[in-house]
């Protein structure tokens, strides 16, 4: 198979349940592999695209918090950009700053003005420059996120209230409305961009995954009023779509994890894993994608607290394991554990801790295991 182009579209903060119930999403998934059960690593930028990146949990990558990009450990994680530089790819990031996606093999690295920039022209505008490259002969790899939800939520939210402001969440229809106006305008912005993306035929040249990083609050839980706080479900569930000429259109509802997502990638252009450095925590989901029947993974979550600070602190000290069906969490900061039952309580309000389940068990081992490795 000739190499395809890779094209990831990173909608920073877009909700799951948005795009379940948006038309704009619900007609990119009759045309692609949609995955209704992906989580991320991370409830906040930095931690989750690093993982996406590497394949890996922060846990070993060194990139674990808001502060923690530059411990990325880039001498023995070799991130999907320098596999797809070493394949000849010309690689270009569209970003909202130098701290989310690691830099290393990137040709062009440029960071957008996110108060300023019309990101749709912009990114409009790279695909062009991109399908010339790809006329030219040479394959690419166009990463662009789109951050106006972020932007959004940083002014009205962010900057307005804190995570135990009572007016933010005793007023949760004003929240979801404002999260709304916000979606909205990236559905506008993405409908625009794969347009575009068909125009110029990318769509049969590429690999395209249509991705958020993680979800944010509209006051489910209080102590959280955007992200990054909790490990709960409206934060750590994302939305996933792979878009290729020779993918058949389907909905994979089998839990998968954000990690899986550059191994999946690599597979499927078949570029080898690279032995010199460590080895993957994600999985290639191409079995899936292929109609084949694949294990589940348990998929482990980590964030920072603030608590009453006024920044998160330095290490996670929030944590969570989970299957399909049951989640655990440890909050390392008070030492208290919660556990859920997904398929009966998927608002997660019901803690089972201590009710003698053994999955409780089965979940503290595994949560254990991936902190110490």
């Amino acid at each position: 198979m000739s190499k395809k182009n890779v094209v990831i579209i990173m909608i920073d903060g877009g909700r799951l349940d948005r795009a379940i119930s948006s038309p704009i999403f619900g007609n990119l998934k009759n045309q692609s592999v949609f995955f209704s059960q992906s989580v991320t690593y991370g409830p906040h930028t930095i931690a989750a695209m690093h993982a996406v990146f590497s394949g890996s949990y922060g846990t070993r990558t060194g990139t674990n918090s808001y502060w923690s990009t530059f411990k990325f450990k880039k001498d023995k994680f070799k991130t999907l950009t320098e596999y797809l530089k070493d394949h000849n790819y010309y690689t270009h990031a569209d970003v909202i700053n130098e701290l989310v996606v690691p830099k290393q093999g990137f040709d062009n690295y440029v960071v957008h003005d996110e108060s300023k920039d019309d990101l749709t022209a912009r990114h409009k505008e790279l695909l062009r420059d991109a399908k010339s490259k790809s006329d030219g002969g040479q394959n690419f790899f166009l990463y662009l996120h789109y951050s106006n939800i972020h932007t959004g939520i940083m002014n009205q939210v962010l900057k307005v209230y804190d995570n135990f402001s009572k007016e933010f969440f005793d007023n949760k229809s004003e929240n979801e409305k404002r999260y709304d106006v916000l979606f909205h305008a990236a559905e506008t912005y993405f409908e625009q961009i794969f347009e575009e993306i068909k125009k110029l035929r990318l769509d049969k040249s590429s690999v395209i995954l249509v991705m958020s990083d993680h979800g944010i609050s509209v006051g489910e839980k209080f102590g959280e009023r955007a992200y990054g706080a909790f490990c709960y479900d409206y934060t750590l569930r994302t939305f996933t779509y792979f878009v290729a000429e020779d993918f058949a259109p389907k909905e994979i509802t089998q839990q998968i994890r954000t990690i899986d997502f550059m191994p999946t990638i690599l597979d499927y252009l078949e570029i080898p894993l690279d032995s010199r450095y460590e080895k993957l925590d994600g999985v290639s989901l191409l079995p899936l994608i292929r109609g084949e029947q694949m294990q589940e993974n348990t998929a482990y979550s980590e964030t920072g607290n603030p608590l009453s600070s006024k920044e998160p602190p330095r290490e996670p000290n929030t944590k969570s394991i989970r299957n399909s069906k049951w989640k655990l969490i440890y909050n390392q900061h008070n030492e208290t554990k919660e556990l859920y039952d997904l398929e009966h309580d998927p608002k997660e309000e019901r803690n089972l801790y201590g009710a003698g389940l053994e999955i409780e068990k089965i979940l503290w081992t595994e949560l254990q295991r991936i902190q110490s490795s």
